[in-house]
C-alpha cells in the first residue's frame, strides 16, 4: 500500500534549504539539505507508532536530491512523494 509524504518549505538562501515532511501536517519532522555540501540531515524526525522515523526521511531526502539534481536546484514550497 503507497503512502504521499508531503514536504513544506519552511527556510531557504543559497547554501540550504529546510522542509517539514511527514505523512499529514500534524505529524511532521524536519530536514535540511546542504545545497553546498549536497548533503542531507534530519533534524526532527517524524514520530508516527509503527514506522520507523528513517521510512520518512528516506524518501524525504530523495525528492529533495532529486530538486536538487533533476529539478535544476529550484525547491517548490509545498510538494509530495510517494513511499
Amino acid at each position: 500500500m503507497a503512502s504521499m509524504i508531503l514536504l513544506v518549505k519552511q527556510a531557504e538562501d543559497d547554501e540550504k534549504v529546510i522542509y517539514r515532511f511527514g505523512p499529514n501536517e500534524r505529524k511532521m519532522g524536519l530536514i535540511e539539505m546542504n545545497k553546498v555540501k549536497e548533503s542531507v540531515k534530519e533534524l526532527e524526525p517524524v514520530q508516527v507508532e509503527g514506522v520507523s522515523p528513517s521510512f520518512y526521511f528516506n524518501r524525504a531526502a530523495q525528492r529533495l536530491v532529486r530538486c536538487l539534481f533533476r529539478e535544476g536546484g529550484k525547491f517548490p514550497e509545498r510538494t509530495t512523494c510517494e513511499a
